[in-house]
Parts: structure tokens; C-alpha cells; sequence
């Protein structure tokens, strides 16, 4: 992206990206701008684009809205994002019958799911031959962090897949 003149990149962007997540979470400029530390008007001129926030004002922003600070980075171009967010992740984050942790959690889940899919396909394209008989029996059973934060969610599973018994031996 080039950058003419005194225009910065993506700062209006950013703004109304924090404008949008904060009137998702029906959240008032005066509650975020407290949660997060600034003053109202800074977060106001911020959503204005007006003011092009630092990354350490973006991460208290996020902890105020209560999203991933990286969807604030990626955003304001401060990362680069491989790919745009997967409709699930914003599903998730917009669903308001889950608490803060359990969306955390259950996009952490998605997340190591994919990033285990492209490492699986990477290693298929430079094999070159695909991988035969792949089912459900040889799926790598979940990390021990993920199946310690499902613990309390164990019971509702019927099929007691989310147990710790999942690895065959």
C-alpha cells in the first residue's frame, strides 16, 4: 500500500473498526474509553480517525472490548494478517449468550484446528501424494490446555469425546 503525502494508512479504518466492535458489544464510548484507561475524548478522535493509537493503547482498547488484541493489529496494519478473519471467529466474538472466556477459548480451539490444517497440507504438497485412509481414528487428540479449559464443559458432551480418554494406546 502506498502512502501519498501526509495520509496514513488505514487510521480511519481502524477507528471504525473500534467504533463497530464497541456498538457490537453495546458498549458506550464512556465505558470503553474508561476500561481501556484513555479519556473520552482521545478514544473519540481515535473512532474519528483522527488519531492513529499506539499498540499499547490498541491492546488496552481490546482488552476493553473484550476481542483478541491481534484483530486490533491486523487492523490498523501494524501486522500482517495472512488471511481475513474466518466468519466462525466473528460469529463467535459477536455471540453474547458466551462469556468473554469461553469465546476465548473456543476461538483459540478454531484457530489451532486451522493452523493444524495448513501444517497437515503443507507437509501433503511437499510429499506430494495425500495422505490415504484418513478418518476419525487418526486425529491428533486435543492439546492438554484446551482439554484442561473444557473440563467444566465435559459433562454436556453425550459422546464423551471431549475427555482426557480420547488418546488410544
Amino acid at each position: 500500500m502506498q502512502t501519498r503525502g501526509m495520509a496514513l494508512p488505514k487510521v480511519g479504518s481502524i477507528g471504525e473498526y473500534i467504533r463497530e466492535q464497541r456498538q457490537q458489544a453495546k458498549i458506550s464510548l464512556r465505558q470503553l474509553a474508561e476500561a481501556a484507561g484513555v479519556s473520552n475524548p482521545y478514544l473519540s478522535q481515535i473512532e474519528r480517525g483522527l488519531r492513529k493509537p499506539s499498540a499499547e493503547i490498541l491492546n488496552q482498547i481490546a482488552k476493553g472490548l473484550r476481542i483478541s488484541a491481534q484483530a486490533l493489529y491486523v487492523q490498523a496494519g501494524l501486522i500482517e494478517d495472512r488471511e481475513p478473519p474466518s466468519d466462525v471467529t466473528t460469529a463467535i466474538r459477536a455471540d453474547t449468550h458466551l462469556t468473554e472466556r469461553q469465546r476465548q477459548v473456543l476461538i483459540d480451539i478454531y484457530e489451532s484446528f486451522r493452523k493444524e490444517k495448513r501444517a497437515e497440507d503443507e507437509q501433503t504438497s511437499q510429499n506430494a501424494h495425500p495422505r490415504h485412509g484418513s478418518g476419525p481414528d487418526d486425529e491428533e487428540p486435543l492439546p492438554e490446555e484446551f482439554l484442561a479449559a473444557l473440563e467444566p464443559y465435559a459433562a454436556t458432551s453425550r459422546n464423551g469425546n471431549v475427555t482426557q480418554e480420547t488418546k488410544e494406546g
